[in-house]
């Protein structure tokens, strides 16, 4: 998610300090620090590692200014050509990775919201429409960014979107998705917040991948503000949003040993931002999660893997069932 554009304003610069959401992240997830830095040691043979700080705060910045490219012929991970902006399957290995944290999740409704769409770029006068989003007014929804080599955000978030529905699906969950590719453009950000709202979902998940300079790494997990203005008032759902953004940063580490951000989020991989309507419209817990740097050639080999997408969808699954049971 590139953050200049329709739903997006860069966050103003923060001086590193120790606050509440450092503290809380600390309390939450040290064993999964303290695996991060023994898989530093042992390494990872799926990707995503040796090249690391032992830091658990190398990541990734914003800063694509410009939508990206249609998407163009790349190749599927298994080597063969493919010139579709579709996101493949899930991989058939997928069934033997390690399953999501254990317990039913029978009567819990959870919406996977991917990001942008891959056809969003063929529809630019519709996705530039203004939409309210409580605060002000933004354009209906962005194409996203890419990898330099093409590889599309909206391709990846769709991929992570379907491995997670496959394992939350198989707990007991009744899983939706915001768009399944299955629509010609958006939908735009205030409705995502509206599926959401609609389904009476117990977690609202928004997947992206950040399009910014190279050499920016790490994931972020993106919470709602106290926010009451107009049509939007997240102060009902603000601390349960954080709670479940923590549970899904930590398992995040676990899962893929990437590091939290080093440009936002002091470390902790959580930032609040007040200016984003898929969290300013939502009246359901709701976070957005970027999961790494398109434009950096480190994280997108991560991003662009079918093992690491796998890990991730398991991570971002484990926290929202850590969430779900309290």
């Amino acid at each position: 998610m590139s953050y200049v554009g329709p739903d997006f304003e860069p966050p103003r610069p923060r001086r590193s300090r120790r606050g509440p959401l450092t503290v809380a992240l600390a309390a939450l997830v040290p064993g999964a620090l303290a695996g991060y830095l023994v898989w530093q040691t042992v390494g990872d043979d799926s990707g995503g590692g040796s090249d690391r700080a032992v830091s658990p705060a190398s990541s990734s910045a914003p800063g694509s200014d410009s939508p990206s490219a249609p998407p163009s012929a790349s190749t599927t991970d298994d080597g063969k050509p493919s010139t579709s902006s579709a996101p493949p399957s899930p991989s058939s290995s997928s069934s033997s990775s390690k399953p999501a944290a254990s317990g039913s999740l029978k009567g819990k409704v959870i919406v996977i919201d991917p990001g942008h769409n891959p056809d969003n770029f063929r529809h630019t006068s519709e996705i530039n429409r203004k939409v309210n989003i409580g605060t002000n007014w933004k354009e209906c929804d962005t194409t996203g960014t890419s990898t330099n080599a093409g590889y599309t955000e909206a391709r990846f978030t769709l991929d992570v979107a379907h491995r997670m529905r496959a394992i939350l699906e198989k707990q007991g969950a009744t899983v939706k998705l915001t768009q399944d590719g299955d629509r010609s453009f958006g939908p735009c950000v205030d409705e995502r917040a509206r599926i959401g709202n609609a389904a009476h979902a117990d977690a609202v998940v928004s997947l992206h991948a950040d399009g910014s300079a190279a050499g920016n790494r790490g994931f972020h997990v993106i919470l709602p503000a106290s926010v009451h203005a107009g049509a939007a008032d997240t102060r009902p759902i603000a601390s349960a949003s954080r709670d479940l953004g923590e549970h899904i940063a930590g398992l995040f580490v676990r899962e893929t040993g990437s590091a939290p951000s080093n440009y936002v989020g002091d470390g902790t991989g959580l930032v609040v931002r007040k200016d984003l309507g898929g969290l300013n419209l939502s009246t359901v817990p709701k976070v957005f999660i970027e999961c790494g740097n398109m434009r950096d050639t480190k994280d997108a080999a991560l991003l662009t893997s079918g093992a690491w997408r796998e890990k991730a969808a398991r991570g971002i699954s484990e926290g929202i069932v850590g969430f779900l049971h309290g």
